[in-house]
């Protein structure tokens, strides 16, 4: 039985950083040196990342000048502590999350009142009542709604939460599921010089978005449909991504070797898994592959020799909004599905700590 994607929302932040600023922020917080705040000058132009938003994010001077110092402020002399920072997200991730859920609701024309079941999703915050207590009360969601949270599951997260969502429709063709997936990841910038956090530091963002699901086709006239899922995990690889609580936030280990290793496992793994669903890998249209940096985008389309348009959207995220985690690949999606031009099969994949990879496979109805 698929699951039927009615509706998609999204949302970031108002206030956002340019590249030159971000680059002023790290400046301040990691350069111990000139010569590595020029090597870190080169970090985030290799990103790509152009723009990006933030929560904590305070508004311009009042003569239109961008005073980065003032309008990140929560970054001072010294690191927060992660008890300021898991203070902040309580405070911001709820109408980050109400924001894309709203909009996916309307985008599909579904009512709150019809939502039997909601799942949450994010890697960068914990509080409990959390997010999922704020949307039920916010959104006049019935106090029967069932909860589920996937957490700390890092960048794919997304695409579990649409996996545990396709479970819910196949239990009970009545369900109608909502999954927010939330993203803080500003609030984890480290602070020194250590070059897999500065990386780190130079890709995340903020955003969230949220899908509205169910197993019936008559729901919405135009619907992107989850038709199978699938997992694997990279052996002997564990150490190669990681994402761990420390004393002054969330501290992520990324090493250069990801890329690599991704592309030497993707390709036979890929091609044996869409053996299984009857579909060669040359007949996939469109792809949504997540951005965990460009380095990863390029991997994925030497290994998979996939024309550069083909990652346009993936690209294309990366550049406005900078990497924000497990809400991404939703991003991407949405693109996708509004391009007026799509059909065929769309695969989408994206990574995590482990090193695991999630795959999905969906259509354009």
């Amino acid at each position: 039985m698929p699951l039927f994607l009615h509706g998609m929302g999204t949302a970031v932040p108002t206030q956002r950083l340019s590249q030159a600023e971000a680059v002023e922020v790290a400046h301040r917080i990691n350069a111990e040196s000139p010569e590595q705040g020029r090597l870190m000058s080169r970090i985030y132009q290799k990103t790509k990342v152009l723009t990006r938003g933030s929560v904590l994010l305070e508004n311009d001077g009042l003569d239109g000048t961008s005073r980065t110092k003032e309008r990140l402020s929560f970054y001072g002399s010294e690191s927060p502590r992660t008890a300021q920072r898991m203070h902040a997200f309580n405070t911001y991730a709820g109408e980050l999350s109400l924001e894309a859920a709203t909009k996916a609701l309307s985008d599909g024309g579904v009512s709150s009142g019809a939502i039997t079941h909601l799942i949450t999703v994010s890697c960068t915050g914990f509080h409990s009542p959390g997010v999922d207590l704020f949307l039920i009360k916010e959104l006049d969601l019935s106090p029967s709604v069932q909860r589920t949270h996937i957490g700390f599951m890092g960048c794919h997260a997304a695409l579990n939460g649409l996996r545990v969502a396709h479970a819910f429709a196949e239990m009970d063709p009545k369900a109608v599921v909502l999954v927010c997936a939330v993203e803080l990841c500003s609030l984890h910038m480290a602070y020194g010089w250590h070059p897999e956090k500065v990386v780190a530091n130079a890709l995340f963002a903020d955003g969230a978005a949220a899908v509205v699901a169910s197993s019936d086709p008559s729901r919405s006239d135009q619907s992107l449909v989850l038709r199978r899922s699938g997992s694997t995990v990279i052996p002997d690889s564990a150490d190669l991504m990681h994402w761990e609580i420390g004393d002054h936030g969330f501290a992520m280990g990324l090493s250069p070797l990801v890329p690599e290793t991704v592309g030497a496992a993707l390709l036979p793994w890929l091609r044996d898994w869409l053996r299984d669903q009857s579909i060669d890998l040359e007949t996939v249209t469109s792809w949504a592959v997540h951005p965990g940096g460009p380095r990863i985008l390029t991997t994925c389309a030497e290994v998979l020799s996939l024309d550069p348009d083909q990652l346009h959207e993936s690209r294309g995220i990366l550049q406005d909004h900078g990497n924000m985690s497990s809400a991404t690949i939703l991003f991407i999606l949405d693109r996708l599905r509004r391009r007026s031009t799509t059909s065929g099969p769309c695969l989408a994949l994206a990574f995590g700590p482990g090193l695991s990879a999630e795959v999905a496979l969906f259509d354009f109805q």
